[in-house]
């Protein structure tokens, strides 16, 4: 729907504000009917790609019986996703800007009806759970439950429900775990209860709740302050993505005599490196690291070399700015206010930190999503999938207002940046994610895991 509204505002005049044929001319701005089109067309695109992609992620999880199995999915989820990146960034966009944005938009239209026919072919192949209603219900009865008995003694010998109509004593096994303990009073099971009915829930589920809806809860916010680690290395990708475009739109795009790099292409190399890296790290570099230690890398040890490859990727960014500073310097770029000078450094320098960045992120976000599948309850799976995006959204959202306060305090983000400093706006990104990679070395020492 999002893309069949798109490609109507491209194709048909009554949708769009007529051509500008200068820049400098007075244009016409869409109206409000046609802007109308517009916003709705984002917001579908926006609500179908949150309702699509990281569901799609735990379907494809679920088909696989093993761990390990569900492992490489992930892996192989990612890099199909970002090679989609990549041929969105440049065929795509070229396609709209070089060709036609009416042939730009039929193909995303194409694209997603293929998708969607193959998704219907398929769906009677895919194991999937039957419906059990929404589990954020069952997270809300035990915080209810819990608070409504407060107040009650829990000292000495107390029964906790399992549910079925049965109960276990505290201390036997299968009573609730120690951890966040005023929650497992939502199991309690009080005098004025008794033992409750058989039955797969209580007669009143928000004053008595079962002991494995108490440890769901429980694996949930015992999963945040890990998760909390992970927004300043996706604003840390923000911050180079943004500082990565202005630095070649300021340095030489030229490869050969008659091509020029696009700036906002610039990123692709990210991309193509977390595509490259990720079956290196599958095929070469995880079975060294089961020869040194016995054991493949857990999700948890690929999120943290995930935090030291990012950090390096800061420090990289840091240096080949200051390489460029230097060499506009040495050609007084700093005193040209003209905004079309080109420093003469090629562009590929870039390349180095947005590829460490790139190997950083192959790291980092299938081991979260490995670990957040594997440790949510399994009515919670989608919401698993769901949390390494989130992390995405945050930073990226974070990121913009880190530049903004850099640009308010600061001069290191003057209009012309080669009067800047963003090597100093780098240094202090490396140094928030080494201070970060201290928080989540300490969020995962006070870790239990929910098995």
């Amino acid at each position: 729907m999002a893309f069949v509204l798109f490609t109507l505002t491209a194709a048909l005049p009554s949708l769009r504000p007529p051509h500008c044929a200068s820049p400098s001319a007075a244009c016409q701005h869409g109206n409000r009917g046609q802007l109308t089109v517009l916003y709705a067309a984002v917001c579908l695109l926006a609500i179908g790609t949150g309702g699509t992609r990281f569901n799609v992620a735990a379907l494809g999880a679920d088909q696989f019986g093993s761990a390990r199995d569900q492992d490489t999915f992930f892996n192989w989820y990612f890099v199909f996703l970002y090679a989609s990146f990549i041929v969105g960034d440049t065929a795509i966009v070229y396609l709209q800007d070089g060709v036609s944005w009416v042939l730009g938009f039929s193909v995303c239209l194409s694209t997603a009806v293929a998708s969607l026919i193959m998704l219907v072919l398929g769906a009677r192949y895919y194991r999937m759970p039957m419906p059990k209603g929404s589990p954020y219900t069952e997270l809300a009865r035990v915080v209810v439950a819990a608070v409504r008995k407060a107040r009650v003694d829990v000292a000495g010998r107390v029964q906790y429900y399992l549910g079925d109509g049965t109960v276990v004593d505290s201390g036997s096994d299968g009573a609730p775990t120690k951890r966040l303990g005023f929650l497992n009073r939502a199991a309690l099971i009080t005098a004025s209860e008794g033992t409750p009915p058989g039955g797969d829930r209580c007669p009143s589920g928000w004053r008595l709740c079962t002991v494995q809806q108490v440890e769901d809860l429980k694996s949930l916010l015992g999963v945040l302050p890990l998760w909390s680690s992970g927004i300043l290395i996706s604003v840390s990708i923000g911050v180079m993505i943004g500082l990565a475009i202005l630095q070649a739109l300021a340095m030489d795009r030229s490869l050969g005599p008659r091509f020029k790099i696009p700036a906002g292409s610039i990123t692709v190399c990210s991309l193509a490196a977390f595509i490259t890296a990720t079956p290196v790290l599958k095929r070469a570099v995880f079975p060294l690291w089961r020869r040194a230690t016995g054991a493949l890398p857990t999700p948890l040890q690929r999120v943290g070399l995930g935090h030291v490859v990012n950090f390096t990727g800061m420090v990289a960014a840091a240096l080949v700015e200051r390489r460029r500073l230097r060499v506009v310097r040495a050609h007084h770029g700093a005193d040209v206010d003209a905004p079309g000078w080109v420093t003469p450094m090629s562009v590929l320098w870039l390349i180095i930190p947005l590829g460490i960045m790139g190997v950083g992120e192959a790291l980092h976000f299938p081991g979260n999503m490995t670990f957040y599948y594997q440790e949510f309850p399994k009515t919670l799976r989608s919401t698993a999938t769901a949390m390494a995006p989130l992390l995405i959204a945050l930073g990226f959202y974070l990121s913009t207002v880190f530049m903004d306060v850099v640009r308010r305090v600061t001069a290191w983000l003057p209009g012309n940046i080669n009067q800047g400093r963003l090597d100093n706006v780098y240094w202090a990104v490396a140094v928030m994610a080494a201070v970060n990679f201290g928080y989540f070395l300490v969020c995962v020492s006070l870790y239990k895991s929910r098995k």
